[in-house]
């Protein structure tokens, strides 16, 4: 099974997370630790608690970013003339006009190419209309612009 697709600016965004959650963070939440062992009685201890979580919840994210990075699929960053991962897709759709970068690394100003307006966008190109089956109802959105 192929795992996710990400242009290699995608990938090396998510590399960047990855060392340093593995360095300095993970680092960080150990030091935490050990501060908070020096506190005495750990069954009443409120600081070594929420380190040891705070640790639970840095390495589920570093599995995470593992995992995704390992099964992924390395695409070639998407060109002007059509809808692809990486690409950056100027719609004009429900009356009004919004820009979104196809990625499946999430952010402000992304949508997911699994989505659906995702899943709408890949593919096409410039001009074309396309229908959102998004859960609150369907709507159209002609492309504008790619970049």
């Amino acid at each position: 099974m192929v795992g996710e697709r990400l242009t290699a600016r995608q990938a090396d965004a998510l590399r960047d997370e990855l060392a340093r959650l593995e360095g300095p963070r993970r680092e960080e939440v150990v030091a935490a630790i050990k501060k908070a062992r020096e506190f005495g009685d750990l069954s009443e201890n409120f600081e070594y608690h929420a380190a040891k979580n705070e640790q639970g919840l840095l390495e589920a994210r570093i599995r995470t970013l593992r995992s995704r990075l390992d099964g992924a699929e390395i695409v070639a960053d998407a060109g002007a003339d059509e809808v692809g991962v990486g690409s950056v897709v100027e719609i004009e759709g429900n009356g009004r006009t919004m820009s979104v970068e196809v990625s499946a690394v999430g952010g402000t100003g992304t949508v997911s190419p699994t989505s659906p307006l995702g899943t709408a966008l890949l593919g096409k190109k410039l001009g074309e209309t396309v229908e959102v089956q998004a859960p609150k109802g369907a709507w159209t959105a002609t492309i504008k612009q790619i970049s």
